[in-house]
């Protein structure tokens, strides 16, 4: 698993509930913490009904160690958006440094 499939599963579990915002503590900076506090609380992919999952995830690099990814997130038959940037620290190790989610309200994908 890439490193920016792995960030949209663990983005996911923290947008659904599933798992608490300290969870990313350690898998944060800057910004992307405090992004994560805000719109876990709300719980924006949690549902009563099927459980979200991580359809298709894309990554951008923009220079060596800053990737840009989108992910689809499918809940049954409702898709909705997730952007992220990961920065890949002195230690190597890739932390999210922002998340943004689609603004509008869950819709059906076409048939």
């Amino acid at each position: 698993m890439t490193p920016h499939e792995l960030f949209a599963e663990r983005l996911l579990a923290v947008l659904s509930g599933r798992r608490p915002v300290h969870w990313m503590l350690n898998h944060s900076i800057g910004d992307g913490y405090q992004q994560l506090v805000e719109l876990a609380p709300v719980a924006p992919f949690g549902t009563v009904g099927p459980r979200p999952v991580v359809r298709t995830c894309r990554a951008h690099p923009l220079r060596p160690g800053v990737v840009e990814a989108s992910a689809c997130v499918g809940t049954g038959e409702q898709v909705r958006a997730m952007a992220f940037r990961l920065e890949q620290g002195p230690d190597l190790r890739w932390r999210c440094a922002a998340v943004e989610l689609d603004t509008s309200p869950a819709r059906p994908t076409a048939s």
